[in-house]
C-alpha cells in the first residue's frame, strides 16, 4: 500500500481530489496562520477550511502548526510531509453525505519544547497574520512562572506573551506588525480572557509600557465560538479505509458535515478581518461579527440544551448514545416536544433561523457516524442544567405562567439520575436496569444530592429540598412558577413506572 507523501501525491499515487495534488507546491505559500493545537479539532476544523479556500484560489496561505505540549503529532505529521485526511460523514437536508479531503494547507508541525527558536522565528515573520489555537477549556488560564531565555513557557498565555515580545522585538513595534488572535477553546469570551492573561504576564514579568501599549492597541483578540463534532481517528473502521483509500494515514479525522465558526471582531474592523481571511467565501459557515452572543445563546440553548434535557432521561431509560436517543420513539417525540415547542420559541433570534438550525441538531444528533456517549454528556449536569436549561424555563415561565412540562420533566430525570450512593472507593453511583453507573460532578454536589436521596421515600420532599438549594442552582428554584410541582409529579411517576413510560405520558 502507498505511503502518504507529497512524492506519492505529485506523482499521481494517491486517490484524492485534483486541489490537493496541485498543492504539492503548497510551501511556496506565505505562512499566515500560526496553530498552537495539533489536534483532531483543529486539524478538522481550521486546517480543513483553510485547505479548502486554498484550493478555491480565495487564499494564499499555509499553517504552522505547533504542539501546545511536549506530547503531539510532530514526528507523524512530518513523516506523511505534513499531510493528513479528512473525513466528512453525515446527514444533511435529510440525506447522507460522505466526502474526504487530503489537507495540505501545513506548512511545518513544531514541538515548541524541543524547537523553540523555530518557533521564534516564525512568529518573526512579516507574512504571518493569525494566532489560532485549541488548547482545551482549561488552557487559558494564569498560571505564575518565570520567563526564561530560550524556553518554552508551559502555560499557553505565558507562551503567547513570549511570542508577542519576540514579535515586538523584531519589529519595533510597528502597528502593522500586530497578530489577530483566533481561540477555539470552549470558554465564554475566549479571546478577552487570553488578552487579559497575556497583560498579567507582562505585568508580572515587568515587560516595558511600550509592549504593553502595543499588546493593547495593535494586537486583536477575538472571541470566538466553535462548532463541529469531530469524532476523529476511526479506528474500528481505519484498515477498511485504507484499503478504500489506497494509503495509510494514522492522522485521518472524521468529523460532521456541519460547521459554524462565529468570530467577534471590534466594531468597525470585522469586515476587513473577513477579507484578510476570505473563509466564508468558499461557502463555509464562517460569521464575522461584532456580537456573537446571539450564536451563543443559540448554540447553548437548542444543541446544548436540547442534550443536556434528554441525555439524562434517555440514559436511565436504558439508551447510550445520542442516536439510539433520536431513533426511540418515546424519547425522539419527547426530545421534539421540548425542542420546538419549549426552547427554539424562546432563543432571540428570527422565527426561521432559530427554527432552521434546531432542525440542522436534529439530523446531527441522529448521524449514524458518530457514537456520542450519554455518559459523557451526563457530566457535571448540574452546572449544565443551569446554564443551558433554566434560562428556557424561566423565559417560558414569564410568559406562560408556569414552566413548561418536558423540561421540568428534565429536571425529575435529573434528580433520578444524581440517586445515588458513596461506593468503597469513594465514587458515587447510581444505578439503572443495565447495572451501576458513574456520577461526576462536583463533590459538594454530590454530597448534597446523597443526604437527600438517603432513605427517602418523599419525592415532593426529596424535589422541593434540592430545588430549593441555592448551592446547586444559584437560586431557589421553588420560586419559579409551576417547576417545583411539576419536577416532583414527574419525579414520583419516574419512581412508579419508569423513565420511558413517565417520559410517555407527557
Amino acid at each position: 500500500m502507498n505511503s502518504l507523501n507529497r512524492a506519492n501525491l505529485a506523482q499521481g499515487k494517491l486517490a484524492v481530489e485534483s486541489s490537493a495534488a496541485s498543492s504539492v507546491t503548497s510551501s511556496l505559500k506565505p505562512t499566515r496562520i500560526l496553530q498552537i493545537g495539533d489536534g483532531n479539532f483543529l486539524r478538522a476544523f481550521v486546517d480543513w477550511m483553510v485547505d479548502v479556500a486554498n484550493g478555491a484560489g480565495l487564499m494564499n496561505g499555509e499553517v504552522i502548526m505547533a504542539q501546545p505540549l511536549e506530547r503531539g503529532v510532530a514526528e507523524l505529521m512530518k513523516a506523511q510531509d505534513q499531510l493528513f485526511t479528512v473525513l466528512l460523514r453525515g446527514v444533511q437536508n435529510g440525506q447522507q453525505v460522505q466526502s474526504k479531503r487530503l489537507v495540505s494547507c501545513v506548512k511545518d508541525t513544531l514541538n515548541p519544547y524541543a524547537q523553540w527558536d523555530v518557533m521564534l522565528e516564525t512568529v518573526q515573520d512579516p507574512a504571518l497574520r493569525f494566532v489560532v489555537s485549541n488548547t482545551t477549556e482549561a488552557g487559558i488560564a494564569y498560571v505564575e512562572e518565570p520567563l526564561v531565555d530560550s524556553k518554552c513557557p508551559a502555560n499557553f498565555p505565558a507562551k503567547v506573551t513570549a511570542l508577542l515580545l519576540a514579535r515586538f522585538k523584531a519589529f519595533g513595534g510597528s502597528p502593522e506588525s500586530g497578530l489577530v488572535f483566533l481561540p477555539c477553546e470552549l470558554i465564554e469570551a475566549n479571546g478577552s480572557k487570553l488578552k487579559q492573561y497575556v497583560l498579567q504576564f507582562a505585568e508580572a514579568w515587568k515587560l516595558p509600557a511600550e509592549f504593553v501599549a502595543w499588546v493593547k492597541n495593535h494586537n486583536v483578540f477575538c472571541n470566538t465560538l466553535v462548532d463541529r463534532i469531530v469524532p476523529g481517528f476511526p479506528a474500528a473502521e481505519a484498515e477498511a479505509l485504507y484499503a478504500e483509500f489506497g494509503y495509510k494515514d494514522p492522522l485521518m479525522v472524521a468529523a460532521e458535515p456541519f460547521l459554524l465558526w462565529v468570530i467577534e471582531g471590534p466594531a468597525g474592523l470585522t469586515q476587513t478581518l473577513a477579507e484578510e481571511l476570505p473563509l466564508h467565501k468558499a461557502g463555509l459557515d464562517v460569521v464575522w461579527t461584532d456580537d456573537l452572543q446571539p450564536y451563543r445563546t443559540r448554540k447553548v440553548r437548542i444543541l446544548n440544551g436540547a442534550h443536556t434535557a434528554s441525555s439524562l432521561a434517555s440514559y436511565s431509560a436504558g439508551l447510550d448514545t445520542v442516536r439510539e436517543m433520536t431513533g426511540d420513539a418515546v424519547v425522539s417525540k419527547y426530545l421534539n416536544k421540548v425542542m420546538f415547542e419549549e426552547i427554539v420559541p424562546f432563543v432571540p433570534l428570527p422565527d426561521a433561523e432559530r427554527k432552521a438550525y434546531a432542525e440542522t441538531i436534529m439530523e446531527r444528533f441522529a448521524n449514524p457516524h458518530i457514537r456520542h456517549e450519554l455518559i459523557s454528556i451526563a457530566l457535571n449536569s448540574v452546572s449544565k442544567w443551569t446554564v443551558r436549561v433554566l434560562p428556557t424555563v424561566k423565559d417560558f415561565a414569564a410568559k406562560h405562567g408556569k414552566a413548561p412540562a418536558g423540561l421540568s420533566f428534565s429536571l425529575a430525570a435529573l434528580l433520578n439520575f444524581y440517586h445515588g450512593t458513596f461506593a468503597a472507593n469513594g465514587d458515587f453511583e447510581g444505578k439503572r436496569e443495565k447495572g451501576v453507573y458513574p456520577i461526576k460532578d462536583n463533590a459538594d454536589i454530590l454530597a448534597i444530592m446523597n443526604a437527600a436521596w438517603a432513605g427517602a421515600t418523599d419525592m415532593d420532599k426529596v424535589a422541593s429540598t434540592l430545588l430549593a438549594d441555592a448551592r446547586l442552582w444559584g437560586e431557589d428554584l421553588t420560586k419559579v412558577p409551576g417547576l417545583g410541582e411539576q419536577t416532583a409529579v414527574a419525579l414520583a411517576r419516574i419512581k412508579a413506572v419508569g423513565v420511558k413510560a413517565a417520559m410517555s405520558e407527557l
